[in-house]
This record gives C-alpha cells, sequence and structure tokens, in this order.
C-alpha cells in the first residue's frame, strides 16, 4: 500500500493528511502507543499504523458521535460502509433538501453514520458545530459525498490497520492522555487560536491557550513525549503565538503548499503550518531549532 492510498473515511478539511509524512519525521523509535485526543479524521494514526510507528493507538475525540463511528469503522466496517450507502443513496442530484433531512436527523439522534454522510457532503468538507453539538454546515452544491464504493474501500482498509490495537476514546483531551507515560507519544491537532478566539469558531469545543499550555507543562513534568501541530502562517499573514519558552518545546515550520483559494482569487500564496516538539524527543531526530527560529524542513 503506497502512502498515497492510506484510508481517509472521514474528509475533514483541515485533515492533516497531506502532512503525515513529514511529522512521523519527528516520531521516535519504540513508540508503544500513539495517543491522538483530537483525532478528527485521524490521519496521523492511520499512517502511523501503515507504516508500523506504534504499537498501539488511541483514538479520541470531544465528539461523543465522531468516537463511535471510529469504534464502528474499525469494529464493523461492512455494517458502517452499508449505512452509509443506503444514506448516500438517498439523495437525488440537484435537491439538497435531502441533506438537510439527514442533518435535522442527525441533530435529534446523534448517528455516527449519518455524522459521516454530512462530513462527507458539506461544504468543502468544512464542519461546522454550533454550541450545543449540532451540525451547522451547509450542502455543498457541487459534489455528491464520497461515492460508497470509494467509501467502502476506505472504511475497509482503515479496519484492517487499526483493529485490535485501537482504544477509543470520547471526552476531554487531558483524561484521554492521562495513561501516557515516557514509553508513548501523544500527538495533538487541537483547535487552533484562530478557531477559539474571535468570529470563526468551528468546532463542538475550542480550547484556550491557558488550558491547553496547562496540560503540555504536566505532560513535559510525566515526561510524556509530544508533537503538536498548532497555528501557523498564510502569506504573511501569522496565525496565533508562539508557545512560552517555559514549555521547553521545539518549533519546526512544514511547508504545506499553495493555497487553493488564493490561487483561485488570483494570488500565489503558501501556507506554513506550525509543529511543536517536545524536549524528549531531541534525541529521535536530526533538525532541530527552538522556538522562535523559522525552519522549512519538509515541502509538500
Amino acid at each position: 500500500m503506497a502512502d498515497q492510498q492510506i484510508p481517509h473515511p472521514i474528509p475533514y478539511q483541515g485533515s492533516k493528511r497531506q502532512l503525515a509524512s513529514a511529522i512521523a519525521h519527528y516520531v521516535g523509535k519504540d513508540v508503544r502507543t500513539l495517543y491522538e485526543p483530537f483525532a478528527g479524521s485521524a490521519a496521523f494514526s492511520l499512517y502511523a499504523a501503515r507504516h508500523q510507528l506504534a504499537e498501539r493507538f488511541v483514538i479520541g475525540d470531544v465528539l461523543e458521535p465522531l468516537v463511535e463511528l471510529w469504534r464502528l469503522i474499525v469494529s464493523s466496517p461492512d455494517m458502517a460502509a452499508d449505512r452509509y450507502e443506503n444514506i448516500w443513496n438517498g439523495q437525488r442530484d440537484g435537491d439538497p433538501t435531502y441533506y438537510y433531512q439527514v442533518r435535522d436527523t442527525y441533530n435529534q439522534s446523534r448517528d455516527p453514520i449519518m455524522l459521516l454522510y454530512l462530513v462527507a457532503r458539506c461544504v468543502k468538507n468544512a464542519v461546522r458545530f454550533g454550541k450545543d453539538g449540532r451540525f451547522t454546515q451547509s450542502v455543498d452544491k457541487r459534489r455528491v459525498g464520497m461515492h460508497p464504493k470509494k467509501m467502502r474501500g476506505a472504511i475497509q482498509a482503515s479496519s484492517r490497520l487499526l483493529f485490535g490495537r485501537t482504544t477509543f476514546f470520547a471526552g476531554d483531551f487531558e483524561k484521554c492522555i492521562e495513561d501516557a507515560d515516557d514509553c508513548d507519544l501523544v500527538y495533538m491537532d487541537p483547535p487552533y487560536q484562530g478557531t477559539t478566539y474571535g468570529r470563526d469558531k468551528r468546532y463542538y469545543q475550542q480550547l484556550g491557550v491557558d488550558r491547553l499550555y496547562e496540560v503540555l507543562d504536566k505532560l513535559n513534568q510525566r515526561q510524556v513525549p509530544f508533537i503538536l501541530s498548532y497555528d501557523g502562517r498564510h502569506g504573511d499573514k501569522e496565525y496565533g503565538q508562539a508557545l512560552p519558552e517555559t514549555l521547553r518545546t521545539y518549533r519546526v515550520l512544514i511547508n504545506a503548499g499553495r493555497s487553493s483559494q488564493a490561487t483561485l482569487n488570483g494570488k500565489n500564496m503558501v501556507t506554513v503550518e506550525a509543529l511543536y516538539l517536545s524536549n524528549g524527543l531531541t534525541e529521535a531526530t536530526t533538525i532541530w531549532k527552538p522556538v522562535g527560529e523559522e525552519q522549512l524542513p519538509l515541502g509538500i
């Protein structure tokens, strides 16, 4: 299975699918358990499972239907694929009414397979939730969502990678990683500062920087290695402030490629994502820059 064939059944916008190989460059050896407490599409866990970067995995998220969706994908792939196909087949070209009916039903029932359909069919796969956990994003009128045949292949391949060595956790990210120790690795891709503060609050729950700093400090005290994807730069615009030096992290800026939206607007902008590495990973990598110094080690 080539890297480009790594399954991706939950097509979140902002997924780290394209950056997974760059992030994996900084993973240490002999990782017992990889924790991903802001899993979303779990793109990094899938990449790590494909490349045997860890023995076991913990997929966690505060959004309970999303965690249940992952549980079904891994433990009951045929059932999950069958139900997605049934829901997908109910739509009609050019008629957005069905999508909104599914959205209304999901918001009442929190059915995980309905959530999968909504993510696959919503505008640019850009999920949006209200404060009460209701899915609020509109239908993408240009697409019909991932075809059931392709979805079935992605679900089945994900199950083969993760079955029998994955634990699922629905709830707060600190609780999810409370059992991690120095033999494990925590990979975190939390809501960025730009989606936590200001108008663009797109996720079910936001995460304030003070809380994040507190948990990172606790991981340092427990000597738990961690990698954090957090903010970055789009063109000349910086998103968020760098982590404080007291956390003893190292920052690497990863070239995420040209912005497709900027290209449509006639501009040539590169998106750069910041990756923070805990001090415990220094012996596992060969290229380092402390916070405040910039480096583009890997282009995508």
